[in-house]
């Protein structure tokens, strides 16, 4: 089953139809609250807005945890990955989709980006941190789309809530990055040791700050891109619950915690045997 986790300006989408909605409790703390299971185009899943119904949450205040759980919990096996993102290429304009590959995370160690520790240890590959799958149906797919799709870039995700200064931006580039954000890490990494394929789709709002002879990103402009991309994230998402929905139906588990974790299952406590249950499904 398909999750749809909507970022900034994609906290709702009136064409869902809203089946039922969902406790947000736990093993890691509560879910983004909004948490319902939906039907698009005729299909089954879940939708989960990453800051809550109301935009209530920084992107260091994000349970990351919770949320990636939850929807393993509910029976999600992969998850689209909508957000709102700045470019660090004059080829990626205002309104066109991104799909990254590759992430880099400069975040500030705030976030919980594990559920590991305390007594269970596990390491999980992300060398290839978006499922190789999706991303193919997402090259052949893009043609079908009335905006301009980018498939394979690296986003930089980055703490906020502050836009980066000048400086920040060029760095960005000079590391190798085509996109910056402030969510995707640690959901990609987390929906890897739950065994969930992800397909991010980023949406870009601006152009950062580094490039004097475009306007710099202000909350403003980004509204008003926002407002516009919101109808093709909903386009993106019926033709990925029409097209995609036999694409690995049971997620990728020999990627996640059920072959990763170190520490032998005698010495993990019961209470941690049972979350690790759910995430090793």
């Amino acid at each position: 089953m398909w999750a749809i986790i909507g970022g900034s300006g994609f906290e709702s989408f009136d064409e869902f139809e809203v089946v039922s909605h969902e406790n947000r409790h736990t093993p890691f703390g509560e879910a983004s609250a909004g948490l319902a299971r939906i039907k698009i185009a005729g299909e089954a899943g879940l939708f989960l807005p990453r800051h809550g119904s109301h935009h209530e949450l920084l992107p260091s205040e994000i349970n990351y945890r919770a949320n990636i759980f939850a929807l393993k919990n509910l029976g999600a096996t992969r998850v689209l990955s909508i957000s709102a993102i700045g470019s660090l290429k004059k080829e990626f304009k205002p309104g066109d989709l991104v799909i990254p590959n590759q992430y880099i995370d400069r975040t500030k160690g705030f976030r919980q980006h594990t559920f590991c520790g305390k007594g269970v240890v596990g390491h999980v590959s992300l060398a290839k941190p978006v499922s190789p799958e999706l991303l193919e149906w997402a090259s052949k797919a893009r043609s079908q789309f009335s905006w301009d799709t980018h498939v394979k870039a690296t986003y930089i995700c980055v703490e906020g809530p502050y836009f980066s200064t000048q400086s920040e931006s060029h760095v960005s580039i000079q590391q190798g990055a085509s996109i910056i954000g402030m969510t995707n890490f640690p959901e990609y990494a987390l929906a890897r040791e739950a065994g969930l394929a992800y397909l991010p789709a980023c949406f870009v709002t601006d152009y950062d700050c580094w490039d004097d002879e475009i306007p710099h990103v202000t909350l403003a402009g980004v509204l008003e891109i926002m407002r516009q991309n919101k109808l093709k994230a909903f386009e993106l998402a019926k033709t990925v619950f029409r097209q995609a929905k036999d694409l690995l139906p049971n997620g990728i588990p020999d990627q996640g915690l059920r072959h990763a974790v170190f520490t032998s299952p005698e010495k993990i406590s019961a209470t941690d045997r049972q979350w690790l249950s759910v995430l090793q499904k």
